[in-house]
């Protein structure tokens, strides 16, 4: 896990209060005329137990899928908090909140809803799609990514197809898709063979995009 590269989530002896700000922080990459990703490694502090706390207390299901013409397990275990619905940490609570202010006036609405991954090992995985229910298929979106525990890579391709873009994330790294990233390219991660520990993926969405 590494260190906070600028400054640790504000906390006291009672816990964490509020997430860092992000003006002057995020590094943007551009992957087309229209579509970008924004990175900042390390955002959140290493040293809060975010990770073990989501662990706990996030509802963890697993869920099959028809593919194929075959029913088959989901490769990670996932939960969905829908709008309105509090967020299993106060930690995440700031982030949204930190994330509604940088990105308000590029998207115009606050984002909505939180999606919860779990990799569990190497094994666990993503394949290539693009969060395209929804808004997301016709209109520029933000998909707002923080990553916990184990690094991961995490994958950008073309969706008419192409050469891929990787993306190293690891412990409290926050990694933001957006413009006509949902339409224009598709994300996946992949299964690897190295030995890796677990990883939460929490995934901030606006309303009607999933």
């Amino acid at each position: 896990m590494q260190p906070s590269l600028f400054g640790a989530v504000v906390a006291d002896e009672v816990g964490v209060r509020r997430a860092p700000p992000l003006a002057g922080h995020v590094d943007r990459v551009r992957l087309d005329a229209t579509s970008w990703v924004d990175l900042l490694p390390g955002w959140l502090d290493p040293t809060d137990r975010l990770f073990e706390r989501l662990l706990r207390r996030v509802p963890w299901r697993a869920e099959r899928r028809t593919m194929y013409d075959r029913v088959l397990d989901v490769p990670r275990l996932a939960c969905h908090y829908r709008e309105g619905v509090s967020l299993p940490d106060p930690v995440l609570t700031s982030v949204k909140d930190e994330l509604d202010a940088h990105y308000r006036a590029e998207l115009g609405e606050p984002f909505a809803t939180a999606g919860f991954c779990l990799y569990r090992d190497g094994e666990d995985s993503v394949a290539w799609h693009g969060d395209r229910v929804g808004r997301g298929a016709t209109h520029d979106t933000l998909v707002a990514i923080v990553s916990l525990g184990a690094a991961r890579s995490l994958l950008l391709r073309p969706s008419g197809g192409g050469a891929s873009r990787r993306f190293e994330v690891g412990h409290g790294d926050l990694l933001v898709m957006g413009g006509a990233c949902q339409r224009n390219w598709e994300h996946a991660v992949p299964k690897t063979r190295k030995p890796c520990g677990p990883r939460i993926s929490v995934q901030f969405r606006v309303r009607g995009v999933a």
